[in-house]
């Protein structure tokens, strides 16, 4: 952050502590406000590296005429830096909130080692921009535009070896990439303009048009084609054009074992090679499901979770995995398809905790509900958090322990703050590094009513 003749000006690609020249790209959101890059630096960090990606570095495309790529935006930070910032600015956002006193949470970012020491290579699923000419690119960053691409630098290397750049995608407004990391397949979704999603002719005529163009990739590419809704309540419409609509990954734990997981589309799993190994481990390290628990696991997308906290609990626990989006939930459902003691609910949080455990798309269970305490909720937040709203109908559940998956530290401080008004303390909270070279972090964070003796370890 800096300041030109009482203005405050949010300087990207700079390193605090440094004297660079820096070019305003655009007034913030308040007045007196604006966000500009660094074009030259007088005076480097320590901690400054040559940024691994050319078309995201600002140093190097401003001086073609161009600004950087959306995507690295910590690119030009050695990655141990990274994580010094990231867990300053951790701190500082929970301060800010007003919950609990920031000195009691002891935080320290932890990476991937297998991400040293460049940090590239890590996203399973990527979406993908298209220019007016139909070609692959990256949005400029925080501005308008889009600037072509000849390689993909933060995806699982054999996203590359598709060479997607060399496709005529006219007709289509982006497209999303999904690849198994430790599985099988590859999965290609192109999303049509809306003149040709509304054309049944045109669009006929554009997926044989894609089909042909992609006919030369190799045989564990799936390609579909998804449209949306037909009306309200309905969901996208999905066309085959090669394959079929999913891919299979496998997450693998020393400790809790390993499961083969169906995964439709792009969303509704963690993007990180490595982070539903990472995630299950510390999610269930921090529920620590018992034989014959019961445990609620809230937006539980494909049952990624609930798949192993299932095993857990046992045939005499139950799980309920709540998931809105209908394709994650079908999913879950195959997920989870050999654990009688889970149930999947599709449907929006809200309505099934305000009439629990009464709420018909809940009776699954067959009565096993009746009269049982609920052990544990788990509550993926994703990147809005959960909210007061969601909160409050949780807290009836009066559950022993909530785990909070989010990866935003401001809707984790709004919603500790939230439940540190009601007597809910956090006893842990766990920062991962699963975004390198970017701002973001995933946090895991368990609270209870008794808290930390000492402040929350992380």
């Amino acid at each position: 952050m800096a300041q030109h003749q009482g203005q405050v000006v949010f300087v990207r690609h700079a390193i605090p502590g440094e004297t660079v020249v820096a070019r305003v790209t655009e007034a913030g959101p308040a007045p007196g406000v604006y966000w500009a890059d660094t074009v030259q630096v007088l005076r480097a960090s320590e901690f400054r590296r040559a940024h691994p990606w050319k078309l995201a570095d600002p140093l190097r495309s401003y001086p073609v005429g161009r600004r950087p790529v959306a995507g690295a935006e910590y690119g030009h930070i050695t990655l141990e830096h990274q994580r010094r910032l990231k867990t300053q600015v951790f701190r500082d956002t929970l301060a800010r909130a007003g919950g609990p006193p920031a000195g009691q949470i002891h935080v320290h970012v932890a990476g991937v080692a297998a991400d040293e020491p460049v940090g590239m290579h890590w996203r399973t699923r990527i979406t993908l921009v298209l220019s007016p000419a139909g070609r692959v690119s990256f949005p400029v960053h925080r501005g308008p535009g889009t600037v072509p691409v000849r390689n993909i630098p933060p995806a699982l290397p054999g996203c590359d070896e598709l060479r997607l750049w060399e496709v005529d995608f006219s007709g289509a407004a982006g497209i999303e990439l999904a690849t198994a990391a430790h599985g099988a397949g590859t999965l290609i979704n192109i999303h049509p303009t809306r003149h040709i999603a509304g054309t049944p002719r045109a669009l006929r005529a554009r997926m044989k048009y894609w089909r042909d163009q992609l006919s030369g990739t190799p045989n564990h590419v799936s390609i579909v084609v998804t449209t949306p809704p037909s009306g309200p309540g309905r969901p996208p419409l999905v066309a085959v054009l090669r394959g079929g609509p999913t891919i299979h990954d496998q997450v693998s734990s020393a400790r809790y074992g390993a499961r083969d997981f169906r995964l439709s589309g792009t969303g509704h799993w963690p993007v990180h090679r490595d982070a539903p190994t990472i995630l299950v481990e510390t999610v269930l390290a921090a529920a620590r499901p018992q034989p014959g628990d019961v445990v609620v696991d809230l937006h539980a997308g494909p049952g990624l979770f609930s798949a192993f906290l299932a095993q857990a609990v046992g045939e005499q626990g139950v799980v309920v995995a709540i998931e809105p989006d209908g394709r994650a939930s079908q999913d879950a459902r195959d997920n989870l398809s050999d654990l009688s003691q889970a149930v999947v609910v599709n449907s929006a949080v809200e309505p099934v905790l305000a009439g629990w455990p009464h709420e018909s798309r809940v009776r699954d269970t067959s009565g096993r509900l009746a009269d049982r305490k609920v052990n544990t909720v788990v509550l993926n937040s994703l990147f809005a958090g959960a909210g007061p709203a969601v909160l409050d109908q949780l807290l009836r559940l009066n559950p022993d322990r909530i785990v909070h998956i989010c990866s935003d530290p401001a809707s984790l401080a709004r919603d500790m703050y939230q439940l540190h008004h009601h007597g809910w303390h956090p006893e842990r909270v766990d920062v991962y590094d699963l975004a390198p070279n970017t701002h973001q972090m995933t946090t895991v964070s368990v609270f209870t009513t008794t808290g930390p003796s000492s402040g929350a370890a992380a």
